[in-house]
């Protein structure tokens, strides 16, 4: 007998370890009865989860933080105990606006300071304020966008229009002439540049290399409730990271996430991710992006409590919450690396020693203390070579000129 279990997601290619989870059987294996519930907009998924419709949701990361915070409509307290990936988003812009930065694609996405300062010339060059979509405001992607733009001095409240749009409709917006560039996670970016309205000008894993990025979020009462089911729920996710990030089934995940039931894409397209070897201007080769999306492989899975410190600290810098030690310790919370260490005690998946770390401290692989087996985490440093201190906070705020 299997227990009835509803998770909502977006029609993205990181839904993948959720839908792996249902269709090879994996969820099944932990006795879950998973039914995925297609959304269209963020708005929508939050919405799901906070008023029980579901039990569980795919999640940008900050808009978990945003729920528990109060700042996203109705407060609820957001436990997220498990990352679905890392990195996976990139920056499309309409051909006008890209002609004003490095004419090679492949330039653009290798120097992310030469393209932001190239982005920030542009600006004031450009027929109107520059329309860049994002999917949400308390999202990866546009934490990512105003970090990056910001190193450049662009402001993004006074310098760009940016128009929240549901990541499904950010291509049509981009034909219409309604966009001038848009942030999203795949397959949208290779869409648009398949389609040749737009091309890509900057990818996360470039400006983050470890960038955090969606997670299976709950109801904190929920998990309280029924940790039994939860422990299997991240078991059966654990095992899908898995199948997912090996080489050897993406041809099968692209084919699977091509179903109208879930992304609705063409399979090469979706592929172009998984296999980190993008297209980043119509009629041209791919570039190799190794470290474009990854499942599981170097811990990504885990979630750190200084991720969620550092979506806190970008929270305060754009003045989107007042500091406060309740909101921070409420921020650090989110990710709850506890439920994760309980739930997989009992497996093979190495566990960090540690809840948090230096982030952006790695310019190469380093091996760390583990419960079990090797564990490598793999190169964090954002571009600009900042390190975030989740025990310095305000000492890291002063280091932006705090606005």
């Amino acid at each position: 007998m299997t227990t009835p279990l509803a998770i909502a997601f977006l029609p993205l290619t990181d839904s993948a370890v959720l839908v792996a989870a249902k269709e090879m059987g994996f969820a099944e294996a932990e006795g879950i009865d998973l039914r995925l519930v297609r959304d269209t907009s963020w708005a929508t998924v939050r919405d799901r989860l906070v008023y029980g419709q579901v039990q569980a949701a795919h999640l940008l990361a900050p808009l978990a933080v945003a729920v528990t915070l109060g700042l996203s409509q109705h407060p609820a307290s957001i436990a997220a105990p498990f990352k679905l990936n890392v990195n996976g988003n990139a920056l499309t812009l309409a051909a006008e606006f890209a002609a004003a930065l490095d004419p090679h694609p492949a330039n653009r996405i290798a120097d992310p300071i030469a393209t932001a300062h190239d982005f920030a010339g542009a600006i004031g060059l450009h027929r109107r304020k520059p329309v860049i979509g994002i999917v949400h405001r308390f999202s990866s992607h546009a934490l990512m966008l105003r970090y990056w733009l910001g190193y450049a001095g662009v402001d993004p409240d006074r310098d760009l229009n940016l128009r929240v749009l549901p990541p499904s409709l950010m291509v049509e917006a981009l034909r219409a002439g309604e966009l001038d560039g848009f942030i999203a996670g795949e397959p949208w970016s290779s869409v648009a540049v398949a389609e040749g309205l737009g091309e890509i000008a900057a990818v996360g894993c470039n400006i983050w290399q470890r960038g955090v990025e969606k997670v299976v979020g709950v109801r904190e009462a929920w998990a309280d409730a029924n940790p039994e089911l939860l422990d299997r729920l991240l078991r059966a996710l654990d095992a899908a990271a898995l199948w997912c990030d090996h080489p050897a089934n993406r041809a099968t995940l692209a084919t699977m996430l091509a179903d109208p039931a879930y992304v609705g894409q063409p399979a090469a397209l979706i592929e172009q991710a998984l296999a980190g070897r993008m297209v980043l201007r119509q009629g041209e080769a791919p570039v190799d992006i190794p470290d474009f999306l990854l499942f599981h492989r170097e811990a990504a899975n885990f979630p750190w409590r200084s991720q969620g410190l550092w979506i806190y600290s970008q929270l305060v810098r754009w003045k989107m919450v007042e500091p406060s030690a309740a909101a921070e310790r409420a921020s650090a919370g989110v990710f709850r690396s506890d439920l994760y260490r309980r739930a997989l005690a009992g497996g093979t998946t190495p566990m960090p020693g540690a809840s948090l770390k230096l982030e952006g401290a790695l310019s190469q692989p380093l091996g760390v203390g583990t419960n079990r087996g090797a564990l490598t985490l793999g190169a964090d440093r954002f571009f600009d070579g900042r390190i975030f201190d989740p025990d310095a906070i305000e000492a890291y705020l002063q280091g932006f000129g705090r606005r």
